[in-house]
């Protein structure tokens, strides 16, 4: 078997800022639930509805905003430049954090805004990726940046567990010191800056057949693309729709008994799982196809999501191995979704499909975020049981999905 040739340097330094910024966010990311309780210490019955707005407005604002951001980059034959401003966003957006004891909707201002940088950088850096990689190597790529991404994320929540012990309240097993998350918030804009100093380097070349003024434009309009790419999105869109926050698999693996040690440990078992397989799953893609891997991901994830609502506080423990398995559903569709998407989309837009496809799945996320909020005030189960049904329907549309040989 030959050897895999090397990775691009544009996607080894896009890789490296993923890392860090994600060391940034997942310093963050598993509190944030535990940081709305507090707030809401008083109104405990708010939390679920509160998060689902807070998590749902912050990812459908990125997914919506990606298609926008993409077309941009397409019409302005830009990469870097819309990528690194969306990263600088995130960082500043931090800040807002340090103003949430005047309320929770400084929590939602903070995120919205973190995401709307999400929403700026990803499809502009995805395609970046995509054409920094041979076809035959781009599931390789899109899989090493996911790796990179977890990796980070595995350490940011590493630091996220170290802070926690060191201000654990020995009564509640849990965070009651607000002056511990302000230190938190401190130490995450450190790795943020040294995510962006990655990109700078970063070289952009613009394609001979994107070259020239009777070049094709980008176009927004859905009837233009492969209709196999189509069916891929309306897939997608229901499964969002079951695709609740992970902020609900957190206060899920809380409310079933665990301290907030042991679930940011579990939190970070998913990354590190996920960043160990991701890479080997986008190669893997490259070899057996996209939609085998995708719809056996899918079907995990249906699996995994329906034993987070069938646990009972008696088998708690077994959350433990479900949060791995969930990893390896990550592992196994994050980056080949993408490398799937850049697949079919043309050459001309491949940045607005990049966007298009975050954007379908951004549209479903308020309203899945606010099904799971409500779910889970009636019944802490049901919004696992819910997503794992959608999802076994989904599996169903993407088994008729028609593509090409190499994405099979």
């Amino acid at each position: 078997m030959a050897k895999p040739s090397k990775l691009n340097r544009n996607v080894v330094l896009v890789s490296l800022t993923s890392f860090f910024t994600d060391v940034s966010s997942e310093m963050l990311y598993p509190q944030i639930q535990a940081f709305v309780g507090i707030i809401l210490s008083a109104q405990k019955a708010l939390v679920g509805p509160v998060l689902g707005l807070v998590e749902g407005i912050a990812e459908s604002t990125a997914g919506l905003s990606k298609v926008f951001f993409g077309f941009w980059s397409d019409k302005l034959q830009k990469r870097k430049s819309p990528t690194l401003a969306g990263y600088v966003l995130s960082a500043l957006s931090k800040g807002m954090l340090f103003l949430a004891t005047l309320g929770w909707p400084f929590v939602l201002a903070s995120r919205f805004l973190d995401r709307v940088g999400k929403g700026i950088r990803t499809a502009p850096r995805d395609a970046l990726i995509a054409e920094s990689a041979s076809k035959a190597t781009r599931g390789r790529a899109f899989g090493f940046h996911r790796a990179m991404d977890f990796a980070g994320a595995a350490v940011g929540v590493l630091i996220c567990y170290a802070v926690s012990l060191k201000f654990l309240d020995p009564v509640s097993g849990n965070l009651n010191d607000m002056h511990a998350f302000f230190v938190l918030f401190a130490l995450s804009l450190i790795p943020a800056a040294a995510g962006i100093l990655f990109l700078l380097p970063v070289r952009e070349g613009i394609p001979a057949s994107r070259q020239g003024a009777d070049r094709p434009k980008p176009s927004f309009d859905i009837r233009r693309y492969d209709k196999n790419l189509r069916w891929f999105f309306l897939a997608q869109g229901l499964f969002t729709l079951g695709n609740s926050s992970n902020q609900f698999l957190l206060l899920r693996s809380r409310s079933l008994g665990h301290h907030m040690p042991a679930v940011i440990l579990m939190y970070m078992a998913f990354n590190v799982t996920t960043s160990l397989l991701s890479t080997f799953f986008g190669s893997l893609s490259d070899r057996l196809g996209r939609k085998r891997l995708l719809m056996s991901g899918y079907g995990l994830y249906a699996l995994t999501y329906t034993a987070f609502g069938w646990i009972s506080t008696g088998g708690k423990n077994l959350l433990w191995p479900v949060w791995i398995f969930y990893g390896v559903y990550y592992a196994m569709t994050e980056g080949v979704e993408k490398a799937l998407v850049a697949d079919l989309s043309p050459e001309h837009s491949r940045a607005t499909a990049q966007g298009m496809f975050q954007t379908i799945v951004g549209i479903g996320l308020l309203p899945a975020s606010l099904i799971a909020g409500l779910l889970y005030a009636w019944n802490p189960a049901a919004p696992f049981l819910f997503g794992g049904a959608t999802t076994m329907v989904s599996i169903a549309l993407l088994a008729v999905l028609h593509v090409p040989k190499q994405s099979v």
